[in-house]
């Protein structure tokens, strides 16, 4: 048995659910390997699923879809972002407000372990100074509170897509005090923890400490704590520096999201996530058309 990741490079529930659907139906699918362009497969069949992870701003396309995925046996975790960053930097996502009521929605159909809360990325800026955020998260953690076990964090991480992004938007690159981000990690994790919600670190060690836990977003051990009847192996396999992720195999596609955050290392820009989504083929293997993918 293995784990999906569906996907980290993209929001497959609100821009790809169909093409995940199929997938599901054929009982496999492809992805072209970011670095050497080699097509891999991985199977969907049920029985060799032992989770789907899901990464998504907007789950809202894939309700519809989520009593055939039941009815066919999968199991699924929801890993939900919402941050509630001003708009210039975030431009597409949904309302905080239409967020929380999927977030909450999802809780009361799956219970709050399989809804993890992602305040991710934390960004530092003009308009979302320090005070912006404890006040923000504590707004936010209050809704949270019962619907969710887990918040992820991390602070913006300066990828060469992040760069360009900020400056063809004129936008000054976020720069902070190991010290700040410390005390403001702190704060946060005691309000969480106030609300039952724990507060983990994603590739963000220098981060750790008595509120803030490491994240391990993708978690053998967790799957093995929802469903307790599974046996399976998912040795350690980060995908970048201080990940703490079980192996997983991510269908997902670089620059194909179209929510337009400026911040984010997967997309270079909404234009180009536009442009590839054109060519986007649901009875594709693959989430965009290459030689030699399957059908």
């Amino acid at each position: 048995m293995h784990l999906i990741s569906a996907s980290r490079r993209t929001d497959l529930p609100a821009f790809y659910s169909p093409w995940f659907m199929e997938r599901i139906r054929a009982g496999a699918a492809s992805w072209v390997n970011p670095f050497n362009g080699a097509i891999a497969s991985v199977s969907l069949v049920p029985e060799q699923v032992a989770a789907i992870v899901f990464w998504t701003r907007n789950f809202a396309p894939m309700l519809r879809h989520l009593d055939e995925l039941e009815g066919r046996g999968y199991r699924y975790l929801v890993h939900f972002t919402l941050t509630g960053l001003p708009r210039r930097y975030e431009t597409h996502v949904p309302s905080v407000r239409a967020a929380l009521r999927q977030i909450q929605a999802l809780a009361r159909r799956l219970g709050p372990d399989r809804v993890l809360w992602r305040y991710d990325p934390i960004l530092i800026s003009e308009q979302s100074d320090w005070g912006f955020h404890r006040r923000n998260f504590a707004s936010l953690v209050r809704d949270l509170g019962g619907a969710t076990r887990q918040c992820s964090i991390s602070f913006v991480e300066i990828y060469g897509k992040v760069r360009r992004n900020f400056q063809k938007h004129g936008l000054p690159l976020p720069q902070t005090e190991l010290e700040e981000r410390r005390r403001l990690t702190a704060e946060l994790g005691s309000l969480g923890a106030a609300q039952g919600i724990a507060v983990r670190a994603c590739c963000n060690d220098e981060l750790l400490g008595e509120w803030v836990q490491k994240a391990r977003c993708v978690d053998r051990d967790q799957v093995l704590r929802i469903w307790p009847e599974l046996s399976f192996v998912a040795a350690p396999a980060p995908t970048r520096e201080e990940c703490g992720c079980s192996r997983s195999y991510d269908v997902g596609a670089y620059d194909t999201c179209l929510h337009g955050c400026i911040y984010c290392y997967a997309t270079r820009d909404r234009e180009t996530a536009r442009s590839r989504k054109d060519r986007h083929d649901p009875d594709c293997a693959t989430l965009l058309p290459a030689a030699g993918s399957p059908r």
